[in-house]
């Protein structure tokens, strides 16, 4: 069986759309990664075939790794500055199980190279990936990416503390001792 490479022209990287020169190595099912075939350049490998060829792969530059949906990431600590780029495969758009991967990887690893989101990528997602770690973004090649990048901008403001804004709301608002105007529910 031969792995595929998928590649994308351009995805959205610090919330700019730009060139992308990486591959995607995916492997098709039932494919060993103890024998997969690594391409010459710049690729992303799943995390199976870091973990088995880790010996030809340690002082390969630039490399990357990408976790799936189901995997670990803790699995990587203390081998990340091993990789120019971790991704995160979402293998549908309703698997959110990539984002407790970025946080992880972003809040417990200490992880602060590019984390970008591959796989079923779109706009309605990215506001939500931006803010628990994601800063890359390779959406689906059926959509615009022009139009994916408006999905970091959705909201202007957020409730809560994340990777991104580190107090919720609440700590961030100052708030006079004196209400403005004279309504009953205005300290509420």
């Amino acid at each position: 069986m031969l792995n595929r490479i998928t590649r994308h022209e351009r995805i959205i990287k610090d919330r700019a759309i730009v060139a992308d020169d990486w591959a995607v190595l995916r492997l098709d099912e039932g494919e060993d990664a103890a024998t997969a075939a690594v391409p010459e350049g710049k690729v992303i490998v799943p995390l199976a075939v870091w973990q088995a060829q880790k010996a030809a792969l340690a002082a390969r530059r630039p490399l990357g790794v990408w976790i799936a949906a189901g995997e670990r990431p803790e699995v990587l600590k203390g081998e990340l500055d091993h990789f120019d780029v971790v991704a995160v495969d979402f293998p549908k758009f309703s698997d959110g199980r990539g984002m407790s991967i970025a946080y992880n990887l972003r809040q417990r690893l200490g992880w602060s190279g590019e984390l970008r989101a591959i796989g079923d990528v779109l706009r309605d997602q990215l506001f939500s990936m931006q803010r628990v770690g994601f800063n890359a973004f390779a959406t689906r090649p059926d959509r615009k990416i022009e139009d994916a990048l408006l999905g970091l901008t959705v909201f202007s403001e957020v409730y809560s503390a994340s990777v991104d804004i580190k107090q919720p709301l609440f700590r961030r608002v100052v708030r006079g001792t004196q209400p403005e105007f004279n309504d009953i529910g205005a300290e509420i």
